[in-house]
This record gives structure tokens, C-alpha cells and sequence, in this order.
């Protein structure tokens, strides 16, 4: 973590706390989350609400911060994971009582059997062997229904875990999204992250990332409100989506931050897709849909680095990080990469005196 991302997270932290104090609300981790979250901002319509509620001068008591934990934060994702593990449970238990009713019936039938080949060793009258068939034959059609039974029941268990593979496959995939912009969230970047890394080392291909963040993006939202807000956020993340491929990754890091993994990507072609996104950006103007109302258009800073084989993700993302803070100190709506960073550090022959 950069030392610019970490005095961000702790203002977050120190604000949720004194939050969680003034409003006598105790600090367990979800009401912790919900006020963190609204210091953040990353999420309009709990702020909306929240602030709704100071304007109105009452303040968050515990019982109201429960409802809105729920409301707002709480994953029907656990919910519907537990709800397909119960199905599984249930597919499970039905395929094991008919296995166990068709063992049952198998080791009564192969008790039949036996008896019966004892009984055919000794000499039978015609009366006592058609009483021996008949029985065997109810015997066996007893077996056939069972085993028919457990045919059933073992073809709707397929169908119903095919089912539930489907429902598992698109939980998961909902678990790597972000709700509000629809593409991947940070849990999805640091994997895919992970697996990049891992690629590179395994190839020696280059790989690259993109940080961005848009630029004075609080004073808009709280100009125009937090729905066109959403819409900017969504803007963004389908700009920075469109113009990647393959293998990338465009993922939402945190509040107005985005992120692109690169792999295959060297340091030139990272700043080609900086560029072009960046470009899409400023020259989509704004319309408030309600009224039709131009806003403007809207500008993003970026920062680029390559990872390198010393690299972990953290310190990737760490200069990453620099390089889109240097961006906006140098003047917002351009792109800086590491290579930008060492030529300015780099001292110049005006620098050095002869011994």
C-alpha cells in the first residue's frame, strides 16, 4: 500500500470511528463497514440516506445502522450459497437413501438366490418348484423396480447438480462484480492480479498496469447529484472496459478508482491504452438524463508501471499509484508513468560539479 492510499484508508478509518462514538453505536465489524463505507462515498445511495438522516437531525442509533447494514452491504450471495449447499445436501441425502433401499433389496435377492440354489439341490416336486419360480420371479421384478427407481433418481440428481453447478457458477460470478458499474470488483483485480504475475513468471511476458481515477470527481457529485454520479462511474468503467482485450482485466479498485492489468503489454502499448482511454473520456459530454441538462465533460489521470521480476502486487501497485498521484499534481487529465517519475529524479548535467 502506497503512503498516499494508506493516509486515505486511515481518514476513512478515523472518520467511521468517530462516527460509530458520536452516535453511541457499537464498534462491531458490520457497522464499522457501513460507516467506513459512507466516509468512503463509494456508495451514493447509502450516503444519501444516511445524510438524509443528519439533515433531518437525528443520527444513526444501532437498530436503524443494522437495517441499513442490510439494506445496503449485506450479500444475498452467502444467502444463495447457502441455499444451493442446502439443495446439494438434500440431492445428496435422496441419492443415498436410494442407493441404500437398492443394496437392501439387492443383498435380500442374492439371499433368494442362495436358498433357492440350495433348495434346486434337493429334489423338488413340480408343485414346490413352481412355488420356487413364482417366488424368485417376484423377487426379481422387485429388483428391476427398485433398480428402475434408482435410475430416476439418479438422473434427476444429475440434472438437479447440473443445476446447481449452473446457480454456483453464477453466484460466483456476481461475487467478482462490481453492482455499480458491472465490471470486475477489487476481490476479481487482486486475483486476476495473482494470476498475471504468475503468468509472467512462467513466460517472462510483460505485463503492465493502468491505475486512473477521476478527476475532481467529489465536487461533481456533490454538484449534480449522487444518481449522475453513478452514471460518470459507469461511463468510466465502460470506456476503460471497451478498450481493453483478450486477457486484460478492467476492474474498479475503490470509490473513482479503476484499474487495467495488462498482460502481454509492454510499457509503450500501456500508454497507448492509457492514452485512448483517456481521450474517450474527455470527449464523451455529459447529459443529465432527467432534464437533458449538459454537464460537461469529465477528465481522468493515470498512472502506468511495468511489473518487474523483483515485483510482489502490492509494490506494483505501489508505483503504480505514484505515478497517477504525479498525474494529478501535475496538473490532472494526463498520463505519467514510472519512466516519466525517474526521468524527473534523474539529475542533470547541470546537477554535477567536476571533483
Amino acid at each position: 500500500m502506497s503512503d498516499h492510499e494508506f493516509m486515505r484508508a486511515l481518514g476513512y478509518a478515523n472518520a467511521a470511528f468517530d462516527l460509530l462514538k458520536r452516535s453511541s453505536i457499537p464498534p462491531y465489524p458490520q457497522f464499522y463497514e457501513l460507516l467506513y463505507t459512507y466516509a468512503t462515498g463509494v456508495n451514493p445511495s447509502l450516503n444519501s440516506r444516511i445524510n438524509a438522516i443528519f439533515r433531518a437531525g437525528g443520527s444513526p442509533s444501532a437498530d436503524l445502522a443494522e437495517t441499513l447494514y442490510n439494506e445496503f452491504l449485506k450479500s444475498d450471495v452467502d444467502d444463495r450459497m447457502s441455499n444451493v449447499s442446502e439443495r446439494m445436501h438434500a440431492r445428496i441425502e435422496a441419492v443415498h437413501d436410494a442407493i441404500d433401499t437398492a443394496m437392501t433389496t439387492a443383498n435380500a435377492y442374492s439371499g433368494s438366490l442362495q436358498s433357492a440354489s440350495g433348495d434346486l439341490e434337493r429334489t423338488m416336486s413340480a408343485v414346490a418348484m413352481k412355488s420356487l419360480a413364482d417366488k424368485l420371479l417376484l423377487e426379481t421384478r422387485r429388483m428391476q423396480e427398485t433398480n428402475r427407481t434408482l435410475e430416476m433418481k439418479l438422473e434427476a440428481s444429475r440434472e438437479d447438480i447440473a443445476a446447481l453447478q449452473r446457480d454456483l457458477d453464477d453466484v460466483r460470478r456476481e461475487s467478482m462484480l462490481d453492482p455499480l458499474t458491472k465490471i470486475a470488483n477489487r476481490k476479481s483485480f487482486d486475483e486476476g492480479l495473482e494470476d498475471a504475475i504468475k503468468e509472467f513468471k512462467e513466460t517472462g511476458a510483460p505485463l503492465s498496469l493502468i491505475m486512473t481515477d477521476i478527476d475532481h470527481f467529489k465536487t461533481f457529485n456533490d454538484t449534480y447529484g449522487h444518481q449522475t454520479g453513478d452514471q460518470v462511474l459507469r461511463l468510466v468503467a465502460m470506456t476503460l472496459k471497451s478498450n481493453i482485450k483478450g486477457k486484460d482485466i478492467a476492474a474498479r479498485y475503490g470509490g473513482e478508482e479503476f484499474v487495467a492489468v495488462l498482460p502481454s503489454t509492454d510499457m509503450e502499448g500501456a500508454v497507448i491504452v492509457a492514452e485512448n482511454i483517456r481521450k474517450a473520456i474527455q470527449a464523451k459530454e455529459l447529459l443529465k438524463r432527467s432534464t437533458n441538462e449538459k454537464l460537461g465533460r469529465i477528465t481522468a489521470s493515470f498512472g502506468v508501471a511495468r511489473f518487474n521480476a523483483s515485483d510482489t502486487a502490492v509494490t506494483f501497485v505501489e508505483r503504480a499509484d505514484r505515478c497517477l498521484y504525479a498525474a494529478k499534481r501535475a496538473g490532472r487529465n494526463r498520463v505519467i508513468t514510472e519512466d516519466d517519475l525517474a526521468a524527473a529524479t534523474k539529475p542533470t548535467s547541470g546537477d554535477v560539479s567536476a571533483a
